[in-house]
Order: structure tokens, then sequence, then C-alpha cells
């Protein structure tokens, strides 16, 4: 099976003074796809430290007239917007009930009539990072899986498929396995909630920065996922902070052997036939190079993944 084409955030991609300069820039640069940040209009940073940009108080017809230059654009430039990231946390731990209240009943349920309206098929969320304070990671999972019900009638009535993503956690100033780590119990649970529903309303969001971090086995890992794997998150680090930086950026030995796997990554691909997006998470990337770059650094992530397809088609 064919990979479907390649994709980039729209985070530090696109200006919302002009939509269509972005779009244009990403068509020339080599990109089919684009996965929409709408997690840049509430950021984690600011959501942990109880901080509101009060961007979802507009309403429903509000933000889809803010977005349609947007939508306008990407068609004009035959871009499909083929995945979408929410707004994440979706719960603070230990967190005012105002914001909580706030992520629940506007921030979510919005980003998924906005992930409609832009005929998205996917959309990320991230699971709690509650194992610390419940004491299990099946205590945490409950209450993922509650978010992900509430989701749910929505996602298929709308005909989007909510994705999970293996996260990281850091606990005492190291890091750890966050949500979504044990493909098994993943593959158990989006079985069984998928069957609930009568459709796939649960997918998979594979994370190749968060996973180098961790030591997950990436073949393992996605040829267990098998067809759940719907989306990617494709990045690099030096498997010690989370940089989203380019693909073969990072050595672990003078010889330069890649910090991440990416031949499991190929490996993995290929064994369950992925025909799906290759979609790169790099936003920082353009900001770490000079503006004048933008486009060149663009470019060559569309390489890469052009690379990528090629490999796992062998």
């Amino acid at each position: 099976m064919a990979i479907r084409g390649i994709g980039v955030q729209t985070k530090e991609a696109i200006d919302d003074a002009c939509p269509s300069e972005g779009f244009r820039l990403l068509k020339a640069a080599g990109f089919s796809h684009v996965d929409f940040s709408l997690n840049k209009y509430m950021i984690n940073k600011d959501i942990y430290q109880m901080k509101n940009s009060h961007f979802f108080d507009k309403s429903i017809t509000e933000l889809k007239e803010y977005f349609r230059p947007h939508k306008e654009a990407a068609a004009k430039y035959g871009i499909a917007i083929g995945q979408m990231h929410m707004p994440y946390p979706a719960y603070v731990p230990q967190g005012k009930a105002e914001l909580n209240d706030y992520l629940w009943n506007e921030m979510a349920p919005k980003s998924m009539q906005l992930c409609h309206d832009l005929e998205c098929p996917y959309i990320v969320i991230h699971g709690f990072k509650l194992a610390y304070f419940l004491g299990s990671e099946d205590a945490e999972w409950e209450e993922t899986e509650r978010f992900i019900h509430y989701l749910a009638p929505m996602a298929k009535e709308m005909g989007i498929t909510i994705c999970i993503e293996n996260l990281y956690d850091s606990i005492n100033g190291h890091l750890v396995e966050g949500p979504c780590c044990n493909v098994d119990k993943v593959v158990t649970r989006i079985d069984r909630i998928n069957e609930r529903y009568g459709a796939e309303v649960l997918g998979f969001c594979f994370d190749t920065g968060h996973a180098n971090l961790v030591g997950i086995d990436f073949e393992y890992f996605l040829t267990r996922l098998g067809h759940r794997l719907k989306v990617l998150h494709i990045h690099d680090n030096d498997g010690i902070m989370d940089l989203h930086q380019i693909p073969f950026t990072f050595a672990t030995t003078r010889e330069n052997k890649s910090s991440t796997d990416w031949e499991g990554f190929i490996n993995g691909l290929r064994a369950i036939k992925y025909g799906g997006v290759l979609n790169f998470e790099t936003a920082p990337v353009l900001t770490s190079f000079p503006d004048e770059m933008k486009a060149d650094a663009l470019a060559f992530i569309a390489q890469i993944g052009k690379y990528f397809a090629g490999k796992i088609a062998e």
C-alpha cells in the first residue's frame, strides 16, 4: 500500500494574518497534507500554569469564520487537512475547577466541531498524566477513557477518529513512560471502545520523539498496532529532551549511530502496510533556522518524508 502523502504542522508555517502565503509555501516545499495545530491557540505550558487564552470563548460560528481563510487557502493549493491536534492537557491534575471545566465544556467540543468543519478525519488528544497522583496506570487510563467516552458520540456522528498518542512523563526530574506506552493495553482498549460504538471512534498516533525518550521498541510497537495506527508525529531528539527536530539530526556515538531507531520505524510501517500520511511534528525547526531559510528547511523535511515513503514501499 502506497503512502498517502507527506504532512507537517501548520504551527510556525501558517500565519493567521495571511494563511494563503503559508499554504503556498508548504505546497512549494512538497507537502500534500497538514497537521492543523489547534493546540497553538491554547498552549500547554500556559494551561499547566492555569492561564486561559479564552480563544474558545468564541461561538462555533465565530470560530468557523476565523478559520475560513485557512480552509479556503488549503483548498486553493490542494493541501488536505489530514489531522488536527486538540489543545492539551484537557485536564490539569489539582488544577482550578474553572479551567478544567472550560477545557471539557468549551475547548473540547468546539475542537471536534472545527475538525469536522475543516473536513479533517483525525483529531489527536493527549491521555491524562495521572499515574503519579492516582497510583497506577490503570486508574490513570480510567480518567482518559472517561474523556474519550465524552467525545466518542460526537466522533461517531461526525465521522472523526480520535487518536491517542504515546507520551512521556517527568517524575522528580526523570523521564518515565507516560500514557499509552504499553502497546498490548493500547490495542485491547482501542478494540473494546470501537466495538462498543460500532465505529472507528478511536485510533492511535505514534509519536517517534516520545517513543525515543522512553526506549520503546519502534518495530514491535508499530507491528502490534497494525490497522489501529491512523496518524504519525515524526520528529527527532537526543534521547534526553523532547526537541521536535528533523529526523537523523542526533547521534549517540562518534560513528553517527542515530539516536532514534529510524530503521525500526520504517520496518514497522512496512510490516503493517501503512498507507496513511507521513506527518512531521517539527514546528520548532522553523524557529531554530533563520526565517530566510524557512522554505529550504521545509523542503528538506518534505524530502525526508519522500525518503521514508520510498523505503517503506520496498
